[in-house]
């Protein structure tokens, strides 16, 4: 249900003084809304408080355990005020600062992301509302490191770092490949901007969450062309028997991921890839149809001199599929 990214740190990280190179550990989780786990098919988790509680003290016990620094959940049941109260509480006794943000028009659920106290001081923090059709949001920490200067560093340097937490849509279908992209996009934009009101210099991006989609998308390779990497591939060196959580639909996959950009390593334009995104999308959608040997405009080919209002409809929709979808990731 997630990634811990405990390879980048030292296990036994216990304060600022102990951690004079700046070492920290990052965890993603998507830790499934009550309101949203079936049980049986029928009634809802959120039904019945002994389950969802027992399940959110376990994961926290979990969470606790691992002791990241960095903590990123999506799905977290933010109109529960108890839920709430139980994470705020017990993230709070363990140094944690912890933000939450709901998705928008009242879904429900939202983002959490803590960061240890010890190891960081919160500059700022944003709140991103992509007000699309999966109500998606995104937070953004921009946090300083609080660790001891090594020998060959200034002791006024700072250590600086943006935090991102996200989830992405699930892809119900290919029109979704293009909605999918135009949230990511959405998000480096505001990236951007961010830094840019900000005179930040280059800093490190890390970008945690559930993308709802595997690393051969073009989501992925959206932000691969964007110059980041993926932690989990650095820490393992075979990502194909990675599974991190069971979908809606039963699949097992590989879909949360801690995406890290080094401030050394240039970023192309990003209109630039997303246009090369955009393309990957077209060209699937292409071969999917010559796969089924079915061209948009075999609707208009009837026995008469007439098609109907709905052929019509279906076979304008199916040409147009593809310009209407780039103009609408690329109206912002």
């Amino acid at each position: 249900m997630g990634e811990s990214n405990q390879d980048f740190c030292n296990q036994e990280l216990q304060s600022p003084s102990s951690n004079p190179f700046g070492y920290v550990s990052c965890t993603t989780f998507n830790i499934l809304a009550p309101i949203f786990k079936r049980l049986n098919g029928q009634n809802c988790e959120s039904e019945f408080r002994e389950l969802w509680l027992s399940r959110n003290e376990s994961i926290l016990d979990g969470l606790l355990n691992l002791g990241s620094s960095i903590i990123c959940l999506q799905e977290f049941w933010v109109h529960n005020e108890e839920l709430v109260r139980l994470y705020e509480k017990r993230l709070g006794d363990a140094g944690y600062l912890t933000y939450k943000l709901p998705r928008t028009n009242n879904r429900g659920d939202g983002l959490l992301t803590a960061v240890l106290r010890h190891d960081f001081h919160v500059v700022n923090y944003r709140e991103f509302l992509l007000n699309d059709i999966g109500d998606r949001v995104a937070q953004l920490l921009h946090v300083e490191l609080l660790v001891d200067s090594s020998p060959n560093q200034s002791p006024n340097m700072k250590k600086e770092v943006l935090v991102v937490n996200t989830h992405l849509v699930f892809p119900h279908d290919s029109s979704y490949c293009f909605l999918r992209l135009q949230q990511v996009y959405k998000i480096l934009q505001c990236i951007d901007k961010y830094c840019q009101e900000n005179q930040l210099p280059p800093v490190p991006i890390i970008l945690c969450g559930d993308w709802n989609g595997s690393k051969k998308g073009n989501v992925c390779k959206f932000l691969q062309s964007q110059g980041f990497v993926s932690t989990y591939d650095i820490a393992h060196e075979d990502f194909s028997k990675w599974i991190s959580h069971r979908n809606h639909r039963g699949n097992i996959c590989g879909v949360d991921f801690i995406w890290l950009h080094n401030p050394s390593i240039h970023r192309r334009p990003l209109k630039e890839s997303l246009m090369e995104a955009i393309h990957g999308n077209i060209n699937n959608l292409l071969l999917k149809l010559s796969a089924r040997a079915v061209g948009p405009l075999h609707f208009l080919e009837t026995d008469g001199s007439q098609i109907t209002y709905s052929q019509f409809s279906q076979a304008l929709s199916e040409a147009l599929v593809v310009s209407l979808k780039m103009a609408y990731v690329l109206k912002t």
